[in-house]
């Protein structure tokens, strides 16, 4: 194989970390809530089910292999909760929450409110990792010469802030300001990502649906409506907050300063990357809509991230002409196929739109679309589970899904992983 084809971070053919769980072991967890499974028992079924899932990706030819998120409920996973000075609330008060968040507004016009949250009750300090036993038994799954190549998700840091009404974050008793919060929260990704490191991990995947809520004009879809008048804009809504001290601009300029000090002591061979969607819930349920357009010139030259994961499935996300913003130093991996629905795509149509996203960005550059190429890749627009439920997608499904981007992929770049 030529020299000169590429093997870096981030690759060809991706997917975005999350996988549909087998029945065996979403009957288990039940089992275990219920009281009549051990936690050993699904210790077992969880061991089972992820090698069986990293089976599939290698024989698919997939390099960033993941371990399907198998041992989560929901995508973002433990790390908050494994964090001193954070605490789970099973049924919280909705007041607490901001109402015109996405997520929230939908869940508000069925009547109810998050089932659980995290909440900051003490000061934040980084105690252990959640991870690092997951990531060493997926590890011990793959050729020694490819775990540098196997990806681990992350929950934004954001996560537990922006959701909540100004003051309602983080007791005031215990940090003064954001800036202190967002100081600690960085220090505990800083001490995470450092023993990952440590451990072997090279490729790391923050997932953030809270960065499209400033995209504009973005809204809820509720869950059964199709009446466009009942949608709720979200950026409207942070600026009838009277609570909010910040225009939602200024919050996001902070959460990628937050972002950047997450990151800011990673070595050098460390990739990081971030997924940004606009939802992912049971049944393939999405929150929001808008294109990357508002946000475009700070998301993708402010972010000091390596790689951008991007929806690109349907016309909610936009065109691709925010793309032209994306700097050469930087990848862009385009999720054109969608993972919450069975139907295929059509293979040269999908190619097509490749091309297209590859002449705007060499346009934005001054570069040839070969070279724009250089920087890119393919996969699902988000996860196939990003609750444990899944998408409206069965396993069968799931698989074509991950085989037609391993044949885009290789329509595009021939012998390239």
């Amino acid at each position: 194989m030529a020299a000169d084809l590429h093997r870096n971070l981030p690759f060809r053919a991706e997917h975005l970390g999350s996988l549909l769980r087998p029945q065996g072991l979403l009957e288990t967890r039940e089992a275990v809530e219920n009281g009549t499974a051990s936690k050993q028992q699904l210790a077992s079924a969880e061991d089972k089910a992820v090698q069986q899932i990293v089976d599939l990706q290698l024989k698919l030819g997939y390099h960033a292999v993941s371990d399907g998120e198998y041992r989560r409920h929901m995508f973002w996973g433990s790390f908050f909760p494994g964090l001193e000075g954070f605490e789970t609330v099973k049924n919280p008060d909705v007041d607490l929450f901001r109402p015109y968040m996405p997520d929230i507004s939908a869940f508000l016009e069925e009547g109810h409110g998050p089932v659980d949250s995290v909440f900051c009750v003490g000061k934040i300090k980084h105690v252990g990792s959640t991870y690092v036993d997951q990531w060493n038994f997926l590890k011990g799954l793959v050729p020694k010469e490819r775990i540098g190549e196997c990806k681990l998700t992350l929950a934004a840091p954001n996560w537990y802030h922006m959701r909540y009404k100004e003051g309602n974050a983080y007791p005031k008793s215990i940090y003064s300001s954001d800036k202190e919060y967002f100081a600690d929260i960085a220090k505990a990704y800083q001490t995470e990502l450092q023993i990952l490191y440590d451990h072997g991990l090279r490729n790391v995947q923050f997932d953030d649906p809270n960065l499209a809520c400033t995209f504009g004009p973005l809204y809820p879809r509720p869950l059964n409506s199709h009446n466009p008048a009942a949608y709720l804009k979200m950026i409207a809504g942070w600026a009838a907050d009277s609570l909010n001290t910040k225009t939602v601009d200024q919050a996001l300029d902070d959460y990628i300063s937050l972002y950047n000090a997450c990151i800011s002591h990673r070595p050098a061979d460390l990739h990081v990357g971030v997924h940004v969607c606009r939802g992912n819930f049971v049944k393939s349920r999405h929150f929001s809509e808008g294109g990357y357009d508002r946000i475009a010139t700070r998301l993708f030259r402010d972010l000091n991230v390596d790689t951008y994961y991007l929806e690109y499935d349907t016309p909610r996300a936009g065109g691709f002409e925010p793309l032209k913003h994306l700097p050469k130093n930087k990848n862009v991996v385009l999720g054109v196929i969608t993972s919450k629905f069975p139907e295929l795509e059509n293979l040269e149509e999908m190619r097509e739109r490749v091309f297209e996203a590859a002449d705007i960005i060499a346009e934005g550059n001054g570069e040839t679309r070969d070279q724009a190429l250089g920087r890119m890749g393919v996969s699902p627009q988000c996860g196939f589970a990003s609750h444990s439920s899944g998408n409206a997608i069965d396993s069968e499904g799931m698989e074509k899904k991950l085989g037609l981007v391993r044949e885009l992929a290789d329509s595009i770049w021939p012998g390239e992983a």
